[in-house]
């Protein structure tokens, strides 16, 4: 099947952008490479102090010719996600061992669970925290003894800043290695049915922790299809785990042999081998794509509208919203998984998984088929999945079917012939929705705005009931330079509330949504941001505002809006506690959204 045109449209303007910045990063990219293994060059002194702790792996460490690989672990045992990575190094270790090479633990980075910030102050640390991991990564990395690298993460914000820092890095062959979701427990759809019902008092507080108890329940990735296992979607789509690595459940034989193996070819790939593939060749303009059209086939997380973008210009690769969107319009939905459905990421693999949507995807003319992948040349390595046969992993043809149509459909056959995400641009400002998880009826809304400056006064007129008709919800001051663009996920149970009542509604704001919101409309990451002086801070109460998602269109109707003063609040209680004071550069140094929200780079 040959390429659509539409995907090779989008990739050669991509390239035609990136050009003036690609191309220098691929010569630092080249310079680094042909200074040869690095901790070569190293005095015997700098040496010593590297190989001092490590026992029986001295001798092997003070010769040249044994790679060395260096890991990086975002293990805390306080995210369930991540508990497991408290047993990878050992793994790593023992299995580059018996093919004589070495590993180290070169460093750890920061990991914080949106899940246990939703609705708190830390929250406003989150988006940020994926440049501080990018950050610590590269401390850990600038020692300079590594000839390859294993990247232990999993959850929001970890992946994409691990991503950054292995683009900067981009010399070094690297592998993420996954821990896999929990097992299944109390169904997600049954949770939020519980929360809905405590929002509203038809269920005390016992009732609501009894739930969330039994829905996060043991080690592993929450089981929602949410940012963390759009993650995890997008480093298979991309190149950068083994094939079918991502949604094997941690502490199984399965999930350590996935382990060693990554360990192992990590060090294979390194510039001491016959098969040097540095992470610089594997995440190009095309690959990127790649990633874009598994986020729409898959309906995955808005987190990664901004993320992408951030990682992609780690490597010299501009993208906009306009890639997204235009890819969105060709790309089928081809998984119904929670939010956007009853199943959970364990469904979702058992009925055929990403192997099987990758085939597909692939047999349509939307994905390259010609990347390069920590598994070999070419995408196809990706409809495999791994076997333990006598202790031996292998890996073979998939299903070739899905096991389950109601989770996994067919590309001709899809849920809905567009993506699951859709760009919004007009008097107000550009943003973007997630879409699949609404229903047809629900995308566009025309209706007054009541507007806040916090989400907590949105609850508050919620439990006043002053949220009445058909409105649409505004928070702003809610973006990257005014308060660290903390996600709005607690408002969600409330808005739904609104909409199950038969009312219009739906949000708009500067700020972000969980990877699992749902079935409001939500416009979202609205640029310019208030504090920019963006027209979203110059509504009023009771203007009329249209949100259409099926044609794209974010408009004040209300005449007259943007002639008004560009209203401000007072952010310093943004400002302090829970560690705020000292992201304060980041704060003035951020980009907007639709540029990343990093602060590296212009």
């Amino acid at each position: 099947m040959s390429l659509n045109p539409i995907v090779e449209q989008v990739t050669k303007r991509i390239i035609a952008r990136s050009a003036a910045t690609r191309g220098p990063y691929l010569e630092r990219m080249a310079a680094a490479t042909s200074k040869g293994p690095a901790r070569a060059h190293l005095s015997c002194s700098g040496q010593a102090h590297a190989y001092a702790a490590s026992g029986a792996d001295k001798d092997s460490l003070a010769t040249t010719n044994a790679g060395n690989l260096g890991i990086i672990t975002a293990y805390n045992d306080m995210l369930s996600a991540h508990q497991p990575f408290e047993t990878y190094p050992d793994i790593i270790r023992d299995a580059v061992r018996q093919i004589g090479g070495t590993a180290q633990v070169a460093g750890g980075v920061p990991a914080m669970c949106d899940g246990v910030t939703q609705g708190e102050a830390g929250m406003e640390l989150s988006l940020f925290s994926r440049d501080v991991i990018a950050l610590a990564a590269s401390v850990a990395l600038s020692h300079n003894t590594f000839d390859a690298a294993v990247y232990l993460g999993v959850c929001d914000k970890i992946v994409p800043g691990l991503v950054i820092a292995a683009q900067t890095f981009g010399h070094l062959p690297s592998v993420f290695l996954p821990a896999g979701p929990m097992t299944s427990g109390l169904s997600n759809d049954e949770k939020a049915k519980v929360r809905q019902q405590f929002a509203t008092g038809e269920v005390d507080r016992a009732a609501l922790m009894a739930a969330e108890m039994a829905a996060y329940h043991g080690p592993g990735t929450c089981t929602f299809y949410g940012t963390a296992n759009t993650n995890q979607m997008l480093m298979e789509f991309m190149g950068l785990h083994l094939p079918a690595a991502s949604f094997v459940t941690p502490n199984t034989d399965m999930r350590a042999a996935l382990t060693r193996e990554g360990a192992q070819r990590a060090l294979s790939l390194s510039a001491l081998g016959e098969s040097y593939t540095p992470v610089c060749d594997i995440l190009d303009e095309r690959a990127f794509v790649n990633g874009i059209v598994g986020l729409n086939a898959t309906g995955g997380s808005t987190n990664l509208l901004i993320h992408l973008i951030a990682m992609a210009r780690a490597g010299g690769i501009l993208l906009d919203w306009h890639d997204f969107a235009e890819l969105s319009e060709v790309t089928p939905l081809l998984a119904r998984v929670y939010p956007n459905g009853l199943a959970d990421v364990n469904h979702f693999h058992a009925a055929g998984g990403l192997g099987y949507m990758i085939g597909q995807l692939l047999e349509v003319g939307l994905l390259h088929p010609d990347t390069q992948t920590v598994a070999g040349q070419g995408l196809h390595h990706y409809t495999q999945e791994p076997q333990l046969i006598d202790g031996t992993l292998i890996w073979k043809e998939g299903a070739g079917q899905s096991l389950n149509t109601k989770i996994l459909r067919p590309a001709n056959d899809p849920f809905q012939p567009t993506g699951g995400l859709s760009r919004l641009t007009g008097s107000l400002g550009t943003a973007v929705m997630k879409i699949s998880a609404v229903a047809p009826e629900h995308r566009t809304v025309e209706a007054p705005v009541r507007v806040f400056s916090t989400q907590d006064d949105v609850k508050a007129a919620f439990k006043a009931g002053e949220l009445t008709g058909d409105v649409i919800v505004v928070v702003r001051f809610q973006g990257p330079k005014a308060n660290g663009m903390p996600e709005l996920h607690s408002l969600t149970p409330l808005l739904a509330i609104l909409q199950g009542r038969g009312q219009k509604v739906a949000l708009v704001t500067d700020g972000r949504m969980s990877g699992a919101s749902g079935k409001v409309p939500a416009a979202i990451h609205v640029c310019p941001e208030a504090v920019d002086g963006g027209p979203i801070a110059q509504l009023q109460d009771g203007d009329i505002l249209r949100v259409d998602a099926e044609t794209g269109v974010l408009e004040i109707i209300t005449k007259g809006v943007t002639d008004r003063p560009i209203a401000t609040t007072d952010l310093a209680p943004n400002h302090f506690g829970t560690g705020r004071e000292l992201f304060a550069n980041f704060r003035q140094k951020v980009g907007a959204a639709d540029t990343g929200a990093t602060i590296f780079g212009d």
